[in-house]
């Protein structure tokens, strides 16, 4: 997911995609405890779009909160 595209959705969307990607996230740590994990690099996709996110979402709030 790139910035852009996150930076264009809304906070609503943002917190759906944020549960949807913690939840991938949890399977994810699963798959690798047991060892069935294939795609290993989705592991650092995952987290990254997670903090891209946050970031994204964190900036909304406090240009909110300065209007």
């Amino acid at each position: 997911m790139k910035a852009a595209q996150v930076r264009g959705m809304t906070v609503d969307q943002l917190s759906d995609e944020l549960v949807k990607l913690k939840k991938e996230q949890f399977n994810l740590r699963f798959q690798a405890a047991s060892g069935q994990l294939e795609n290993t690099a989705r592991v650092r996709e995952i987290r990254r779009d997670i903090a891209r996110i946050q970031t994204v979402t964190r900036q909304k709030s406090t240009a909110g909160a300065k209007a």
